[in-house]
């Protein structure tokens, strides 16, 4: 009889912690409505691009603004794809709570280079695409104009850019970059009142480190003013002419 009877408790002790297990994380997550948003721009402080007002108003046009939805009908998934679809935005994730709060978290894109063409003007941004120039915040990156195509622009100019940003010494010492052809390319520094030739940006990172080498070595010795001209093109040389 005891046995009976704690067999009957244990079954309806667990009907009760199922009941229970259901209504919270089924029946419960079914019907909660989302009743707060956060939208968190994971880079705000650095990159003023993109507001939290955007994108609540770009959402709200997409039907895709979350806030009082039943949680189980919001399309996370498309909420992200939608936010990708801006040139500005790197990437998306959107996450659910059981207490009915959705989490957007943004990290934006970044400016490599600007570049200045006749046919216009235009960032390439630290994932080789194309980014309007029209932000809302000024950015200081290296100048390129001349002749550029935007397949060059998104290509080499881009990976020589990235390199750059890379580097804290080059970084703050090449401010623009003049293309006249893709095979003819010069660098203006930051210090110095002279003319950089770099040919092509093959190799750039050895020709780079041949400059390096020239500002520490020779620099000293003979001071900023003696050459106008600093040639890079030819391997194992530097060519230096004088003003």
């Amino acid at each position: 009889m005891k046995k009976a009877l704690f067999i009957i408790l244990a079954i309806l002790l667990l009907v009760y912690i199922g009941a229970t297990v259901y209504y919270f994380t089924g029946k419960k997550q079914g019907e909660t409505v989302c009743e707060k948003v956060a939208i968190v721009i994971a880079d705000s402080l650095e990159r003023k691009f993109l507001t939290e007002k955007e994108v609540i108003t770009y959402l709200t046009a997409e039907k895709l603004y979350p806030l009082n939805h039943k949680m189980d009908e919001i399309n996370t998934l498309q909420i992200e794809e939608a936010l990708l679809k801006n040139v500005i935005v790197e990437s998306v994730e959107v996450v659910q709570s059981v207490s009915g709060k959705i989490t957007i978290v943004i990290t934006q894109k970044m400016p490599v280079l600007r570049v200045y063409t006749s046919g216009g003007n235009y960032y390439v941004d630290n994932t080789g695409q194309i980014m309007p120039s029209t932000l809302r915040q000024a950015i200081y990156v290296p100048v390129a104009s001349g002749n550029i195509e935007k397949s060059f622009a998104i290509s080499e100019l881009y990976n020589f850019a990235l390199f750059l940003q890379h580097d804290a010494f080059w970084n703050d010492q090449i401010t623009q970059i003049y293309v006249r052809t893709p095979k003819d390319v010069e660098i203006v520094p930051r210090v110095g009142n002279h003319r950089i030739l770099l040919g092509s940006l093959d190799d750039f990172e050895t020709k780079l480190e041949k400059l390096r080498l020239y500002y520490e070595q020779v620099i000293p010795k003979t001071g900023w003013e003696k050459y106008g001209i600093i040639n890079l093109k030819y391997r194992d040389q530097i060519v230096c002419t004088k003003r």
